[in-house]
This record gives C-alpha cells, structure tokens and sequence, in this order.
C-alpha cells in the first residue's frame, strides 16, 4: 500500500499534477468541488499517472478538504 499527500485546486484552468520538494503532490482540476466531481477527476487522473487502475486509487482521508491522503493499494 502505497499512500501519498496530495493538496487539491479545484476549478483550474487545465489539469496539472506537480510534484513538491517534499514529495507531496499538488493537482490542478478542472472540475468543481460538487457532488464528488472534483475527487473523481483526481482519481481518474492519478490511476492514469501511476499507470494502475482507478479501482486501487481511493481518498483514505480528506474527501471534503483540499489536503488529502490518497492510497494506492500495489498489491
């Protein structure tokens, strides 16, 4: 299991993921913080980044915050 921070901007102009000196992440979304829009796109696009599928990509914390905790299960 692999865990990552992850801070969250929704309603960006273009999707962007940029990694942080600390090895966190920060991703720019397009979609809106509605109905789960935004947390969707994010995994969407980090199952796409690391190449698995959006099944083993799920927000262990911060569902409703801008930081979260994502996990990633690699087994």
């Amino acid at each position: 299991m692999k865990r990552l921070s992850v801070k969250v901007k929704p309603n960006s102009k273009q999707q962007q993921l940029k990694v942080e000196a600390d090895g966190s992440l920060t991703v720019h979304l397009k979609s809106p913080p509605v109905e789960g829009k935004a947390n969707a796109e994010l995994i969407q696009l980090l199952a796409k980044h690391l190449n698995v599928p959006k099944s083993l990509v799920r927000i262990r914390t911060g569902a409703a915050a801008k930081q979260k905790m994502i996990e990633i299960d690699t087994n």
